[in-house]
């Protein structure tokens, strides 16, 4: 076995099954202080978490300190197609993990490692032929290392990035369409990317931070290009789709006050899925993401909240043209990216000056999304779902 194709394996089993996303199909933060404040998180430190949400913001730990846990993902995704009933996605429990370390090198330089599982999605309606047996896994992981410096107010970062991404497409046409089976099998890629950074204090109790995200190319053969040929060869589809899923690029903004110990958060950020091959031919347009949280903290223990809503990428084709129809179908049925609104809360527990514990729970209300799909199915025809999601995140944080 080759070491790339072990790394792969490895990866594989600690994201177990498919990740599902929140805003497009990433996951509204990655450690459990940044979750259970709605995801905002550019303009404050969150010490090693804060190592893929802005990496100038590592240049607060005090010393060195390690932080590791998961996510347990719950989603609920329901989709009726046709004259079919409506049916429940088996692919409705996921662990991701997160593990970051930051460093402080000198009174300026600042430096870290972390390993999240960032973004993903996919379905599992094997077994219900009126849904195409449509099975999709999504899992993608991210490895960064930043560089921070420090001086006065003003900390600056870089972050390579090397990205893990794993990708699967599977169906059955029905009868009328041939009843073949189509798929190229689970492929994985690697790709690299980087993220810079900056964030000002004021001495105040403000901050201010600004985060750009470069996008990242994966390519995953055979995978797309094999899903759409059938389409193709039955005229429905112009022709069949490259193989190239980007990870699109991202730029955001974030303000937070800090008031003894009351802190209020609020972030912008734009995702641009419109300029990311693969998710371009989809369809998807970018995304605005607002995210506010707050939190009371006593210095032994803390409450948080918070609040994220952004409109969901995909873009409802005209269902009366072939093409149209097939994006409809693939979108909803396989990539059902459709959550809007997230509500938000947790909390951490300061055991010593060393070890601490911080749980979020993130839960997003169901969200509704119908289509036409009559160019395939007939006149009247629609693909409908249904979507919401539940998250628990545990983080362990170690200082020395």
């Amino acid at each position: 076995m080759s070491k790339r194709l072990k790394i792969a394996v490895a990866i594989s089993m600690v994201t177990s099954t498919a990740l599902f996303a929140t805003n497009g199909d990433s996951l509204i933060g990655v450690g459990a202080k940044t979750r259970a404040m709605g995801g905002a998180g550019i303009a404050l430190s969150q010490g090693a978490e804060s190592t893929l949400v802005n990496p100038a913001n590592i240049t607060k730990v005090k010393a060195t300190e390690i932080s590791f846990g998961g996510t347990v993902f719950a989603p609920t995704i329901k989709t009726q197609m046709g004259m079919g009933n409506e049916s429940k996605s088996d692919a409705d429990l996921s662990i991701i993990p997160a593990v970051a370390i930051a460093t402080k090198y000198n009174e300026n330089i600042y430096l870290g490692v972390g390993m999240y599982g960032t973004a993903g999605m996919g379905t599992d309606f094997r077994g219900n032929a009126s849904l195409f047996n449509m099975e999709t896994t999504l899992q993608l992981m991210q490895f960064a290392v930043p560089l921070a410096y420090r001086s006065g107010g003003l900390s600056v970062g870089i972050a390579p990035i090397l990205q893990y991404g794993s990708l699967d497409i599977h169906y059955q046409l029905p009868a009328m369409m041939g009843g073949a089976n189509v798929g190229n099998g689970q492929t994985q890629d690697f790709g690299v990317g980087f993220s810079v950074g900056a964030n000002y204090d004021f001495s105040n109790g403000m901050s201010v931070g600004a985060v750009y995200k470069s996008k990242i190319k994966m390519k995953y053969k055979g995978v797309l290009s094999t899903s759409t040929a059938p389409f193709v060869a039955m005229g429905a589809f112009p022709s069949a789709m490259a193989d190239t899923l980007e990870q699109p690029a991202e730029i955001g903004v974030g303000v937070a006050y800090k008031n003894g110990a009351h802190t209020i958060l609020a972030d912008y950020k734009r995702v641009l899925w419109s300029k990311a091959n693969g998710y371009k031919g989809f369809g998807w347009k970018d995304q605005d993401v607002f995210a506010l949280g707050y939190e009371y903290n006593t210095g032994i223990w803390a409450l948080r909240a918070g609040y994220n809503y952004a409109k969901s990428p995909l873009t409802i084709q005209n269902g009366t043209m072939p093409s149209g129809a097939v994006l409809n179908m693939f979108n909803i049925l396989g990539f059902p990216a459709t959550a809007k609104q997230h509500f938000t809360f947790g909390g951490g527990y300061k055991f010593n000056d060393k070890f601490s514990m911080d749980l979020a729970v993130v839960y997003a209300t169901s969200s509704k999304t119908s289509a036409d799909i009559s160019a395939l199915f007939g006149p009247g025809a629609k693909i409908n779902n249904k979507h919401s999601e539940l998250g628990v995140t545990v983080q362990f944080n170690y200082k020395f």
